[in-house]
């Protein structure tokens, strides 16, 4: 099921004020954070519109935490990454999706927490689409 309300869902202007679109994983949807504080962190948010990990089947959460992995193995061999951070929060929008958050030892918030949107670095569209390609490369 699909919500036409839904950025992750319909991978159109919706995710714009965020995110842009990689690609399609086996489960999921690929998409790079556009606030790049952390180089390298994206969003793997499930192919369906669901709210919760409980509203998937045992075969769904595995191919979806399959993709989870997929993912962060792609931004360790593509940036490098000391320590990947995992972050699920979604209140409001009711998409079941994953931050994937590169920690770099010399980097912003190294030992705590990340912001979850601190809206500080911002890339150009070219530098957005190397990293894309990066990433895409890494897969």
């Amino acid at each position: 099921m699909k919500d036409p309300n839904c950025g992750y869902c319909m991978k159109n202007e919706l995710l714009d004020p965020f995110g842009i679109y990689i690609c399609d994983l086996d489960a999921s949807v690929l998409v790079l954070f556009k606030e790049q504080s952390h180089p390298g962190r994206c969003i793997v948010a499930c192919k369906e519109h669901v709210g919760e990990m409980v509203d998937l089947t045992d075969e769904e959460r595995n191919a979806f935490f399959a993709d989870v992995n997929r993912a962060a193995k792609a931004l360790h061999a593509a940036f490098h990454p000391d320590k990947v951070n995992y972050g699920a929060y979604d209140d409001t929008g009711r998409h079941l999706h994953f931050h994937l958050v590169p920690k770099y030892k010399d980097g912003p918030e190294w030992g705590g927490v990340f912001e979850m949107n601190p809206q500080k670095r911002f890339l150009s569209q070219e530098e957005y689409g190397q990293m894309i390609e990066k990433i895409k490369a890494a897969l």
